[in-house]
């Protein structure tokens, strides 16, 4: 598992040259650690990493509220047609997102949102599957809960606030770590929605390093490990929460 890990941190130390070679070397025979400076100087990295930083906090965040909401509402309201309508949620997830990857352009366009944050953040901003997770979360924790905040006076926003979230951490700190993964590795979507520079995300970055017919592969996996660093950190600080909302997400009382 920590090999391609190791094999990038060695190639980001290399020359051009040395990256080439055959056989590889797995040490550099010469440390250049200012491939990670040529990152800087080559691209706009600072502001990939910024514009990558507001899309990924507008998407987690907005996913984590507008997905529990919809989840309490399945958890532990009643309504008319609810089973079918989360079904229909859930078949959501049977569609590619290339296929609806034209007709979402075409309402960007509409809007007038290409090229702008618009465009990257509001189509992210609710997922099936994170309305499938914290309902399967919300429906593990006892409805007592609910009777007793009723009878404190609690309404439903009450509940779903004061009682719901503060009891399903794990399952939204796992919902966010997914979502945030997906958003910062998301490549397809951010190079069809943006044409200028000032609009480009890390994803798009990293790969203007890869030439039509030549890459310069230490620049490369300098950029690459830069990239991923935050995320390596995210995951190590909230793994257990991790574990604990996917594992917990399918217990029933």
């Amino acid at each position: 598992m920590m090999m391609p890990f190791l094999w990038m941190i060695s190639t980001s130390l290399k020359s051009y040259g040395e990256s080439m070679q055959v056989p590889p070397s797995i040490i550099p025979k010469e440390w250049h650690l200012d491939n990670y400076t040529k990152v800087f100087e080559s691209v706009d990295f600072l502001k990939y990493y910024i514009n990558t930083m507001i899309v990924t906090t507008g998407r987690t965040l907005s996913q984590l509220f507008l997905c529990s909401l919809a989840a309490f509402a399945f958890a532990r309201m009643k309504f008319p047609f609810k089973n079918l309508i989360f079904i229909v949620i859930l078949s959501v997830l049977m569609v590619p997102p290339q296929v609806i990857l034209i007709p979402n352009y075409a309402i960007m366009t509409k809007l007038g949102w290409i090229d702008t944050f618009y465009a990257l953040i509001v189509p992210g901003i609710f997922s099936a599957f994170g309305v499938f997770l914290l309902r399967q979360f919300f429906m593990g924790i006892p409805k007592e809960l609910d009777e007793a905040a009723i009878i404190d006076g609690c309404s439903w926003w009450g509940i779903y606030w004061r009682v719901l979230l503060p009891n399903a951490t794990p399952a939204l700190i796992a919902l966010g770590i997914f979502t945030a993964l997906a958003s910062w590795n998301d490549f397809l979507w951010p190079l069809i929605m943006t044409n200028s520079e000032n609009m480009r995300v890390l994803s798009i970055g990293i790969a203007s390093f890869q030439g039509q017919y030549s890459t310069n592969y230490p620049l490369l996996m300098a950029g690459a490990l830069l990239s991923t660093i935050p995320m390596i950190i995210l995951f190590i600080f909230l793994q257990k929460h991790l574990i604990a909302g996917i594992s917990l997400s399918g217990v029933r009382k």
